[in-house]
């Protein structure tokens, strides 16, 4: 949990100071791009706000209407996110990157005095500087959550970060990998767009890439809701460590057969098991009791995400 939060504060420090810088590239210059880039920093600005209310929102306790906690506002708050991924910083890059596809105008010369040394440049540098900036500061961003998602995929043994993004439970961080990602890329893009249209008089560069930013969010922001989705709908463990829970309680020597078996995530981290057991005959209600004790107890042991485990004799 605390590592989730470091990686979200990283991300929010830097998105922020990022929005600013990108927008006062976009009024002294105009350049379409640099206003895409402007939404997408403004929305995950407001995106890390909400990974931090959900991270906070989750540590409630149970209580009477939630008896297992509050675990899974986690992944209200990252669909959340997604939504606004999309509607904010996608559509609105790709919606003004279209209009001045259509409506071409020749990029603006304007020149900017520095305050202080009071050297006069021209606009677009600055563009650069803020774009290049960006680039560093979504690097750091980007190297916190790389770094907690290359533990979770160590620790589960997951092939690597597709299989991550289809199984890990942990969306604070998959959601902010996956805008470090983009914003990385969007980043670069805008330099692209930016620069070609400088060297070569031609708007077209700077507006096909606003609307190449805006689609990319978009494409984004539609895969991170479905892998919300899956989490809010209640899905349970990957099949193989469900395999493992189930040759777990096979082994038991008391066991007959497992009848049944369900797994669902509470939460990020948190999974709630719940089994039907037939046990062996002439066994009294004491000595059942002690077995499901001493199966809950392994299965814990063995899965550190499991949380609660509730078995039923049959």
């Amino acid at each position: 949990m605390a590592s989730s939060k470091s990686v979200v504060l990283a991300a929010l420090f830097a998105n922020g100071a990022i929005a600013i810088l990108k927008f006062i590239g976009f009024l002294l210059t105009g350049s379409p791009s640099m206003l895409s880039e402007t939404y997408h920093s403004i929305s995950d600005t407001g995106n890390q706000v909400f990974l931090l209310i959900g991270l906070r929102f989750s540590q409630r306790s149970a209580s009477r209407k939630h008896p297992f906690g509050y675990g899974k506002a986690q992944f209200f708050y990252s669909f959340l996110v997604s939504v606004l991924l999309f509607g904010i910083a996608g559509w609105e890059s790709a919606k003004h990157g279209y209009h001045a596809l259509m409506n071409p105008h020749p990029p603006e010369m304007t020149t900017a005095t520095l305050p202080v040394v009071g050297i006069t440049i021209e606009a677009v540098v600055i563009n650069y500087a803020v774009l290049i900036g960006a680039i560093l500061f979504e690097s750091y961003a980007f190297q916190q959550a790389y770094r907690n998602m290359r533990r979770q995929i160590e620790a589960n043994n997951w092939s690597g970060f597709r299989e991550a993004f289809r199984k890990t439970s942990d969306v604070t961080v998959l959601t902010a990998l996956t805008e470090d990602t983009i914003a990385l890329a969007g980043a670069g893009i805008a330099l692209t767009g930016v620069y070609l249209t400088r060297v070569t008089q031609n708007p077209v560069y700077d507006a096909a890439t606003a609307l190449l930013i805006g689609l990319m969010l978009m494409g984004f922001a539609l895969a991170l809701a479905w892998e919300n989705k899956r989490l809010l709908l209640g899905e349970s463990v990957p099949a193989d460590q469900e395999a493992q829970m189930r040759e777990r309680v096979r082994a038991h020597p008391e066991v007959v057969e497992l009848v049944d078996l369900r797994t669902v995530y509470f939460g990020p981290d948190q999974v709630v098991v719940t089994a039907d057991i037939n046990f062996a005959d002439g066994l009294s209600t004491t000595e059942i009791e002690d077995h499901i004790d001493t199966i809950e107890a392994e299965l814990t042991q063995a899965n550190s995400d499991i949380s609660r485990v509730y078995i039923e004799p049959v």
